[in-house]
């Protein structure tokens, strides 16, 4: 009788190799390769990780920032619809804004010029209004155009619009004169003014106390200093010595070329009219208007530095946040809707370090207070005497806190937005072909193509299939 149990199977052998795990058959049939079986290392997935949320971050931000930015250029869009008046004959001009915007500190004008670009011009460029740029390049520049625009208004109050003849005429001034003689009408209404940054705003408003308190006169130049004997012969014996230290052959290389001194130089800045110390006993002009232009004051971060780079990061991936804050101030000054500056109580812990006082302050000495303390540590320091570019600027505005005095104070005015303006940008809703990126554009339009493909019949003509003669 045979043995009931069976017999075990012979091992296997030991060169056999290991059968492969069978693969998913969707995958094989698309060629597509066999799918891992196992996550990544460990620093692949911290790597992938980082990069991913790294990404996310931006695009998401990215996003969003073209959201905020197309709300309030919606909010607007309507101005750039509103015809002119009819009885104009085509002659009327429209609404035309200033922006004043200067280089940053540590910084050139670039910097302001793209933030420009990026945050305010699309808001303005959706209402349709004119505007004009007032750019700076030196701490002064924006105060001194300030102040002129000011003293050329009440040079015209004076001499009854007329051209002064011992004066060459600006270019402003041939051209107000070729619209007036073809009978083209200025603007006649609420103009403004958009000043970007707290350095320009600063000049900003010490040229509005230089044109209206400052005399239109110039002011004296300075006495040229004349040298004693001492301080010749010492001039002297310091060039003699330096003279027999350096070798002759280093002479001529140190010589400038002649080309380098035909290169035209900057024109010089106008010197101030006055100071901030004379605005008690200064004489306001009894012409002076009951309000000035409103003005927006705007915000533009800038920080520098290796050891602030967490700070600037952040701010990287929040900059929807500050172009919602933008875009709510630019959409004021489109829509014209402004108010009167107010009057602050005392803060002896101030945002800024030159406004921190004890005494009431004015409004305009607080706007964007807390942008000084980005600015670099040179702005607080003395000029080097030697500093070519720092000699050129007539005047430390930076540095200096805002002084206020009451009658300019009390005639600026600030846009803001009304709260039914803003109950109903709040409805707007932006759609999301507007803010999405290429990639998911391309993928949106693909789609809308295979179903238009797919579903959608062609409508068949009755003529279809026969011959016509």
């Amino acid at each position: 009788m045979a043995d009931p149990t069976p017999t075990p199977p012979p091992p296997p052998a030991a060169d056999a190799a290991p059968k492969a795990p069978p693969r998913n058959q969707a995958l094989r049939m698309l060629g597509l390769p066999a799918l891992p079986r196992k996550l990544p290392s460990r620093n692949w997935m911290i790597f992938w990780t980082i990069s991913g949320a790294i990404t996310a971050g931006i695009i998401y931000d990215k996003r969003e920032k073209k959201r905020a930015i197309a709300k309030w250029s919606h909010a607007v869009e309507h101005l750039a619809r509103e015809p002119l008046p009819d009885n104009s004959l085509g002659l009327a001009q429209p609404r035309k804004l200033t922006i004043y915007l200067s280089s940053p500190p540590g910084d050139g004008l670039r910097v302001a010029q793209d933030h420009y670009t990026e945050y305010v011009k699309p808001i303005l460029a959706a209402s349709g209004l004119d505007w004009e740029f007032v750019q700076g390049r030196r701490e002064g520049d924006v105060r001194a155009y300030v102040a002129e625009r000011v003293r050329r208004l009440r040079r015209g109050w004076e001499n009854g619009d007329e051209l002064d003849p011992t004066k060459e005429p600006t270019k402003e001034e041939i051209v107000e004169a070729f619209r007036k003689s073809r009978g083209i009408k200025d603007y006649d209404g609420v103009r403004g003014d958009v000043v970007i940054g707290r350095h320009t705003w600063k000049e900003y408003v010490r040229g509005l106390h230089e044109g209206w308190l400052g005399s239109l006169a110039p002011p004296p130049e300075p006495l040229p200093v004349t040298p004693t004997a001492e301080s010749i012969t010492d001039d002297k014996s310091a060039e003699g010595q330096s003279s027999e230290d350096k070798p002759a052959e280093d002479k001529p290389a140190e010589e400038k070329p002649a080309e380098e001194a035909k290169k035209p130089k900057r024109p010089p800045q106008p010197r101030p009219h006055n100071t901030t110390a004379d605005y008690s006993t200064a004489f306001l002009p009894p012409r002076a208007p009951n309000e000035f232009d409103p003005s927006a004051p705007i915000n533009e971060p800038h920080l520098l530095g290796f050891l602030n780079t967490p700070t600037r990061l952040y701010r990287f991936f929040n900059r929807r946040k500050l172009a919602d804050d933008i875009g709510r101030e630019v959409a004021a000054v489109c829509l014209c809707t402004y108010r009167e500056y107010q009057q602050l109580a005392a803060d002896a812990d101030a945002a800024s370090p030159t406004d921190s006082s004890d005494q009431p302050q004015c409004e305009q000495q607080k706007e964007l207070a807390w942008e000084e303390k980005d600015w670099v540590k040179t702005v607080w320091k003395e000029d080097d005497p030697k500093d070519t570019e720092a000699a050129e600027v007539t005047e430390k505005i930076h540095a200096k806190p805002i002084i206020m005095d009451s009658r300019i104070a009390e005639r600026m005015r600030r846009f803001q937005l009304l709260p039914e303006d803003e109950e109903r940008i709040g409805k707007i809703v932006v759609p999301e072909e507007e803010v999405e990126g290429w990639t998911k554009g391309k993928l949106r339009q693909l789609y809308r193509w295979g179903a238009r493909k797919a579903f959608e019949k062609k409508k068949a003509s009755p003529l279809d299939g026969e011959d016509v003669d």
